[in-house]
């Protein structure tokens, strides 16, 4: 029986159901004083624990964070949820009138498809995760124009998709 609500393809019983269109985000010519070296979501990634107050009293929540192109944090949210605490991170992004084009997005989670899709609704070029996308994320990212980066940590990282450039480029990137 379908349920009536779910995140992703709970509630759905095709993964065509669960599928929303999402727009391309925009990232025609990106600056090159936009673009994101590795060791920027090195830094990011390696701030996040430390601003994790919940976490930090309960061990069991995901994080969300927004941070500038020089990977200092902005936004930290948290949730026993990964999906929700990127809800809260997109909400905070819009209640408080900040460009997603002015900064990036990490993750304390896997990449999954869902992630992907609410990163390209918000306008969010460039997700960075502390593990694994879905085959499936990397499928709409590629399609979304989002950058996917997976595996940040320390100042290695995997790269799914970059179509739009929004990576400076490094011999060191893994693809």
């Amino acid at each position: 029986m379908t349920a009536r609500t779910g995140c992703g393809v709970c509630g759905a019983e095709t993964i065509e159901q669960a599928m929303r269109n999402v727009p391309k985000v925009a990232a025609p010519k990106v600056a090159a004083a936009q673009r994101v070296a590795r060791q920027a979501m090195a830094a990011a990634m390696k701030q996040l624990p430390s601003l994790q107050t919940l976490n930090m009293a309960t061990g069991a929540t995901h994080a969300a964070a927004w941070a500038n192109f020089d990977g200092q944090l902005q936004l930290v949210r948290e949730d026993v949820g990964r999906h929700n605490a990127l809800d809260k991170l997109i909400g905070a992004l819009a209640a408080g009138g900040m460009d997603t084009a002015q900064g990036f997005a990490v993750i304390t989670s896997r990449a999954s498809y869902e992630m992907v899709q609410k990163a390209a609704m918000a306008g969010i070029g460039l997700l960075a995760a502390v593990s694994a996308p879905t085959a499936l994320a990397v499928g709409i990212a590629r399609e979304a124009g989002v950058t996917l980066a997976g595996f940040v940590r320390g100042e290695r990282c995997m790269v799914y998709a970059d179509e739009a450039h929004r990576l400076t480029k490094s011999d060191d990137w893994k693809a």
